[in-house]
């Protein structure tokens, strides 16, 4: 998992890699779009007509689904959790809310944040091997404020699933050699549940090809790491033309494992870091 700004890269950005720009009025088009259909979600639901407002979802799909090659170029083509290409099979556009339901703990349902079907803020770029294991999920804290239509507070809700957009709950995340998401050294008691519950939830460490992808990653930045400083002590002995190219290649290759851009690149970004090396620790990309 890789931060996304999400919040200040719209698809009218003209700077975003694999991305064609839509222009002012395409945008506008869509936003306004979205309200329309919440408006009407808001008038079946104060008629109680709640499998009306559900089949209205449904029925638009289409219109969250004009957004994923955006989503995708945010994230150089890359599931926002998984940080892989292909195996963690197609992609969907992932709701981080649920629309329609969401489950708790023990499983009990509540009304979904259906006001937040079409909100551009509320879609991730999933690969649906995580989406369709996490379906209806969103646990909150017991106690926790639970935001609804009438009294919205997303924001102020005790969540257990990390989110991408949210830097913090990135930097909840670290790997361990055998290519598993465990998490971050000195987190909480609290934060360790969350992460293991995203775990549990997108299916990060149960499915095999993921992890045995990461593992491989772990052991070619090992690798370099130790070419690295070979390379190094031999320019440390003095003129040495071939060292200092072979340490150019190295680095090269460690920059580029770790650019966001890469598969995977914060497993890399982690066995670089947990060096503790200010020399590696420069050389992330």
């Amino acid at each position: 998992m890789i931060f996304i700004d999400l919040e200040h890269k719209k698809p009218t950005d003209t700077n975003i890699p694999g991305w064609i720009p839509w222009t002012k009025a395409q945008w506008d088009d869509w936003l306004a779009k979205s309200k329309k259909l919440v408006t009407e979600m808001a008038e079946l639901d104060a008629a109680g007509k709640r499998d009306e407002r559900n089949a209205l979802i449904d029925a638009n799909s289409g219109h969250w689904g004009a957004l994923k090659e955006w989503l995708l170029a945010l994230s150089g083509g890359k599931c926002w959790f998984s940080e892989v290409r292909e195996l963690y099979s197609h992609y969907d556009v992932e709701h981080f809310r649920p629309k329609k339901e969401a489950k708790a703990l023990d499983g009990a349902e509540r009304d979904g944040y259906w006001w937040l079907a079409f909100d551009y803020m509320n879609f991730r770029a999933c690969g649906n091997v995580g989406n369709r294991k996490k379906g209806g999920w969103f646990p909150l804290q017991q106690g926790s404020l639970c935001s609804t239509y009438a009294a919205p507070c997303e924001e102020s809700e005790t969540r257990y699933l990390l989110d991408p957009i949210d830097d913090d709950d990135v930097s909840l995340i670290a790997f361990d050699e055998e290519g598993k998401v465990i998490p971050a050294p000195g987190a909480s008691n609290w934060d360790q549940q969350r992460v293991q519950e995203t775990v549990k939830r997108l299916k990060l460490n149960e499915h095999v090809p993921l992890a045995e992808a990461r593992r491989k990653v772990w052991q070619t930045v090992d690798g370099l790491i130790e070419d690295f400083h070979k390379a190094k002590a031999r320019c440390g002995a003095g003129n040495n033309p071939a060292a200092k190219a072979a340490l150019k290649v190295v680095c090269g290759h460690i920059r580029q494992m770790t650019n966001p851009a890469a598969e995977l690149s914060a497993v890399a970004r982690w066995c670089l870091l947990l060096r503790n090396d200010p020399q590696l620790s420069r050389l992330v990309g």
